[in-house]
């Protein structure tokens, strides 16, 4: 049977009430409960790679792992190329745990578009760099190379200050 599901590093609290519930009632049903072993597997093999590569793990997600092959994916080519590097520290690591990862493979996929709304809403601005901005559009020269610029920084003050973030 080929297993494999997404395993993050933020998504492994079991302590979360989502995550509970979701353990209640995988245990509930028979041919579901059967599923928790993987599960649970996968979830210490992606706390074990945070913990090897802890900066570069905050992104990248575990595809699947069978037969001694790891699948990671990672959002852009750029932290799949430094990833690569680091490969051999990866491997080394999960094998002191115990873990016989045999390859590694990485996936370059796009995150979803609703995450990334998400975490530019937590994004924020304090008032004393949205004062500074401010003042620094009103400060730059008038001239026909600072022109794009200034209006843009008046805009970006202009929603800061509306509550648009």
């Amino acid at each position: 049977m080929r297993f494999s599901m997404r395993f993050n590093s933020s998504n492994l609290s079991l302590k979360r009430p989502t995550a509970v519930g979701a353990t209640d009632f995988l245990r509930r049903d028979d041919k579901m409960a059967a599923l928790l072993p993987a599960i649970e597997r996968m979830a210490s093999l992606q706390r074990d790679c945070a913990a090897a590569l802890p900066a570069m793990f905050q992104y990248v997600e575990i595809l699947s792992f069978e037969d001694g092959q790891l699948l990671l994916a990672t959002p852009n080519a750029a932290l799949a190329a430094k990833l690569k590097q680091q490969i051999p520290k990866l491997q080394d690591t999960l094998a002191r745990r115990g873990w016989q990862v045999l390859g590694v493979k990485l996936r370059v996929q796009m995150v979803k578009a609703a995450e990334i709304k998400e975490q530019m809403r937590a994004l924020s601005l304090p008032e004393a760099a949205v004062a500074a901005f401010d003042e620094l559009g009103h400060t730059l020269e008038q001239t026909p190379q600072n022109a794009t610029l200034i209006e843009a920084l008046q805009r970006m003050v202009a929603r800061r200050r509306e509550g648009g973030g």
